[in-house]
């Protein structure tokens, strides 16, 4: 349980400290406090289209008061928690609070924190980090913070600079980009086989010492294809890059663009491009890669084929190493890609359905959290023949559900075997052939599993 004194300590001496040393910039600061002092300002309508800028920033001097207190610590009566420290103070017009004595306060809060809190803020290190107590350098809590064009706020905010709403909202519609807070699945979290892992690191190694690359010549790298059935992990594994390596991640599926606005499917594909140059360092992840970048075909529509050649010329002018723009597609149906598509990824990526002993794994991750008595993965895994990642959460979401309508949060071994034949009877009933009947209101009763990837 945290102190709730040590919280409100910590964010007023970063607030202070952050004010008066102009050496620091918004980098320094923990995400945590940033969001709660970014300020937005209205669009203006000189934004460079060559340099945009976020309409917003944290601008100096960081006050500090009951309501910002309360956002970036989560402690309810932020003031309560420290009125009674001799180097605080509230001023009783304005509510800010503010430290009487720097030193005090480091002091203090140096006897208290650990070596995590210090690690994880940039602006606090600077000012303990030279003490024969700490062992934390400025270098090191720069490392270990995020950069701050990977918030939420500084996403939006360049979007905003960036795009015209009326003119590119459609477009920006279907293209999501997430903050790597807003990801909570990890590395830790998946089931990968020795190649995913092999290629996972290489690409983290890829990116730490993207510098040295540029500096041999090694410019074409960064580019892979993720190939494999649906529920076998390509979208999940790309987000939770995205999470480790803490970069935006920016997604669009290919068929949305093409489906919805075909006439303007070359501009889009471009203006996806151009999201994630202005969003690098960033993951740039294209889902059914396969729906524009197919087997292109005599009596295929003109708009089709301009939008193809735009992707392929569009992934060919983008770079990890100059542009740091990591670029993953991903494909259900590699039969339906030509020969132009392939060439253009230095990697491929197979995703295939888990054997056994993955499925085992995957089961212990997912039931990590859940109240299972006598849980035998190994055996579930025998059962469970041809399933993905994806049908295996489903089997153990009915499974939960189920107990729940009989007021049970602990699970047995019988109730997700039940769950899997349940799941394999609703699976062959969406297979069989459609003689008689409307297919349109069965396939709309099925869980629709294996069109998503997870």
């Amino acid at each position: 349980m945290t102190d709730p004194a040590l919280e409100v300590v910590e964010f007023l001496l970063t607030a202070h400290v952050y004010t008066n040393d102009r050496s620091l910039d918004e980098n320094d600061l923990p995400p945590r406090y940033r969001r709660v002092f970014w300020a937005d300002e209205d669009a203006e309508d000189d934004a460079d289209d060559d340099d945009p800028t976020p309409n917003g920033g944290i601008e100096r001097p960081l006050v500090v008061t009951e309501t910002t207190a309360r956002q970036a610590t989560g402690v309810e009566h932020p003031w309560d928690a420290v009125s009674d420290l001799l180097f605080t103070e509230q001023e009783n017009f304005s509510g800010r609070i503010s430290l009487t004595q720097e030193d005090m306060a480091i002091d203090w809060l140096v006897e208290r924190a650990d070596r995590e809190r210090v690690a994880t803020n940039p602006t606090l290190a600077s000012v303990v980090a030279d003490r024969d107590d700490v062992d934390v350098t400025l270098a090191e809590a720069r490392e270990q913070t995020r950069p701050i064009h990977a918030d939420r706020v500084w996403i939006d905010s360049l979007l905003e600079a960036y795009f015209d709403e009326d003119e590119d909202g459609e477009m920006l519609d279907l293209v999501q980009v997430r903050a790597p807070e807003e990801i909570e699945m990890t590395l830790d979290d998946l089931v990968l086989t020795e190649d995913q892992e092999g290629e996972i690191q290489k690409l983290v190694k890829a990116i730490e010492h993207r510098e040295y690359l540029a500096e041999i010549g090694l410019r074409e790298i960064g580019k892979l294809l993720f190939v494999g059935p649906p529920g076998t992990g390509k979208t999940t594994a790309s987000r939770a890059l995205a999470h480790e390596l803490g970069l935006p991640f920016v997604e669009v599926k290919l068929s949305m663009i093409t489906s919805q606005y075909l006439g303007e499917t070359a501009k889009n594909v471009e203006k996806t491009f151009e999201v994630a140059k202005r969003l690098s360092p960033c993951i740039l992840f294209i889902d059914e890669f396969d729906s524009v970048a197919k087997t292109r075909r005599s009596d295929e529509h003109a708009a089709l084929k301009r939008a193809v050649n735009t992707l392929l010329k569009s992934i060919d002018d983008i770079s990890l190493i100059r542009d740091e723009v990591l670029l993953i597609g991903a494909t259900n149906h590699p039969d339906q890609l030509d020969a132009a598509a392939w060439r253009r990824f230095d990697e491929i990526v197979n995703f295939p359905k888990p054997d056994r002993g993955m499925r085992a794994d995957i089961l212990d991750v997912i039931t990590r959290r859940m109240d299972i008595a006598e849980f035998d993965p190994d055996s579930v895994a025998e059962r469970t023949e041809g399933l993905t990642g994806s049908d295996l959460r489903m089997v153990l979401r009915e499974a939960v559900l189920e107990a729940l309508t009989e007021e049970r949060t602990t699970l047995t071994q019988e109730d997700i075997l039940d769950a899997v034949e349940d799941f394999e009877e609703r699976d062959n009933l969406k297979n069989m052939d459609m003689i008689d009947g409307d297919a349109d209101t069965l396939v709309a009763g099925d869980g629709g599993h294996a069109d998503h990837d997870h």
